[in-house]
């Protein structure tokens, strides 16, 4: 069993003000190096181990222990890549990709059996953007699989990784934006396949909300003659 303890360092930092990246707020921290990361007994990065993918890094150490655990059900591989790369200090996932503790730990039994990870995290402050993280997860929700409940685990953390200020791929801590549209079809394919012309990904399900509630926020009358066509569509590197 490889067991996940925080080490003996610890600091706190204040809840995040709306509109900010969420990476690691509110959290107690316990990494010597990275803020709300945590060690693994036995396992330390190694120098030159982390390489680079567009704009991103990867954490092939942890997530290769991770899915030398693996159950082998749906989401495994993705499950493996988000955690180790939070644990890494990448993305803007705090600690427990966003899941009450609880949650992160059915999570962590179902998908990697023979691994505990133990995390601790502060009271909850109070939230201004709760009823906008409730929308956002309804709407995921409305179009998940139904083939596996970690569906509902994946629904909470991209909602949490929305409201972070970066593209998801990136706040989710994703290797590239490619993992992003796999998770999607993967988890919610009817929400995957209306993003038919592969809409950045946030500005799509922010565009699927203000479409459900009637509210129209383009004034062009199709995106392909938009002047801010490239910001909806452009590269998200």
């Amino acid at each position: 069993m490889i067991i996940m303890q925080p080490t003996a360092m610890h600091t706190t930092k204040t809840p995040p003000q709306p509109g900010s990246p969420l990476s690691n707020s509110g959290e107690t921290t316990s990494h010597s190096t990275k803020p709300a990361s945590w060690q693994v007994a036995g396992y330390l990065p190694q120098a030159g181990e982390r390489t680079n993918e567009k704009g991103n890094s990867r954490s092939p150490g942890l997530y290769a222990e991770l899915m030398s655990h693996a159950a082998g059900l749906p989401n495994d591989e993705l499950f493996a890549q988000l955690i180790a790369n939070q644990i890494a200090g990448l993305g803007a996932l705090p600690p427990g990709l966003g899941l009450d503790e609880e949650v992160f730990a059915a999570l962590l039994s179902r998908h990697f059996p023979s691994m505990q990870l133990v995390i601790r995290r502060n009271a909850n402050a109070s939230d201004e953007r709760e009823l906008e993280h409730e929308d956002v997860r309804a709407l995921i929700l409305e179009h998940r699989a139904n083939l596996d409940v970690s569906e509902v685990w994946m629904a909470e953390i991209v909602t949490t990784a929305c409201m972070a200020s970066d593209h998801l791929w990136q706040d989710l801590g994703l290797w590239s934006r490619k993992y992003l549209t796999q998770m999607m079809t993967q988890n919610f394919p009817t929400l995957a396949a209306k993003n038919s012309k592969d809409m950045k990904w946030k500005k799509f399900l922010y565009k699927q909300l203000c479409e459900k509630e009637e509210i129209s926020i383009c004034r062009s009358p199709s995106c392909e003659v938009c002047i801010d066509y490239q910001k909806c569509f452009g590269p998200e590197e």
